[in-house]
C-alpha cells in the first residue's frame, strides 16, 4: 500500500536536502575554490574549455549560480566576475541576471511557504534584517530596488527578510531582477579585465560606488514624494 507523503514531511524532507549540500560546501572547504586567486591561476584552462564548450558551460555555470543564491552559499561575485571573462560583459551579464533572479526568488519562496515559522523566529533576532522588515511596511517595491540597487545588506538576507514582508512574489521577483542589472553588468565588465584585477578592492571604485547610490536614492523618490504630500495634508 502506497503512503503519500504529507505537506509536513515533504518540507522537512527539502530541507534536510537543502542542509545537506550546505554541509558538504562546507565540509570540502568549497570556499577555498571561490577566490580571485583561485580564478585567476585558472584563466587560460577556463577560458580554452568555454571555447571548446561555450554553450555546456554556460548552462552549468548559470545552474551553479542558482543553485549557490538559492541556498545563500558565499561566491555570488566571484562567479559573476567569471561569466565576464568566460562569456563576454554582454551574455555574462545576462547570465548572471537570469540566475540570481531565480536564485533569489528561491530563497524567498523557500523562506516564505516552507520554513517560515523557523527563519522569521531567528531572523527577529537580527538587527538588520529588523530594520529592513520596517521600512518594508511603508512601500515595499521601492525599498527592495533600493537594497538592490544599493547593497547596504547582504543580498541573502534580504532575499530572506523579503519573504515575511508583504510584497508578493511577483514583484519581488520583477524588483529583484531590475535591480540587479546594474551591479550584474558592473561585475560582468570587470571579468573581461580579470588579468588586470590584483585584490578585492579593486572590483568597486569610488565612481561606480556613488552611481549605486544615486540610482538607489531615486528610487526611494516616489517615497519621499508621497511623505512630503502626506506632511503637508496633514497641516
Amino acid at each position: 500500500m502506497k503512503h503519500k507523503l504529507t505537506l509536513y514531511q515533504t518540507k522537512f524532507l527539502v530541507f534536510l536536502l537543502f542542509c545537506l549540500i550546505i554541509t558538504v560546501f562546507y565540509l570540502v572547504d568549497g570556499q577555498q575554490w571561490l577566490n580571485l586567486e583561485t580564478l585567476k591561476q585558472n584563466r587560460n584552462t577556463l577560458l580554452n574549455y568555454a571555447e571548446q564548450h561555450y554553450l555546456f558551460l554556460y548552462l552549468v555555470c548559470g545552474l551553479l549560480y542558482i543553485v549557490m543564491t538559492a541556498l545563500s552559499l558565499p561566491g555570488g561575485s566571484i562567479f559573476s566576475l567569471a561569466f565576464g571573462f568566460l562569456f563576454g560583459r554582454w551574455m555574462g551579464t545576462l547570465l548572471i541576471i537570469i540566475s540570481a533572479t531565480i536564485g533569489a526568488t528561491l530563497v524567498f519562496l523557500l523562506a516564505r511557504y516552507l520554513i517560515a515559522d523557523w527563519a522569521r523566529e531567528r531572523l527577529l533576532g537580527n538587527k538588520q534584517a529588523v530594520k529592513i522588515m520596517d521600512a518594508f511596511q511603508t512601500d515595499a517595491f521601492n525599498y527592495l530596488l533600493f537594497l538592490r540597487l544599493v547593497p547596504l545588506f547582504p543580498f541573502w538576507l534580504v532575499n530572506l527578510v523579503s519573504a515575511f514582508t508583504p510584497i508578493s512574489s511577483r514583484i519581488y521577483t520583477i524588483t529583484t531582477l531590475i535591480g540587479i542589472i546594474p551591479g550584474s553588468f558592473v561585475f560582468a565588465n570587470l571579468g573581461q579585465s580579470l588579468g588586470q584585477i590584483e585584490n578585492s578592492e579593486q572590483l568597486l571604485s569610488m565612481p561606480v560606488l556613488m552611481a549605486f547610490t544615486l540610482l538607489g536614492i531615486l528610487s526611494l523618490a516616489p517615497v519621499l514624494v508621497k511623505q512630503y504630500k502626506a506632511t503637508q495634508s496633514n497641516k
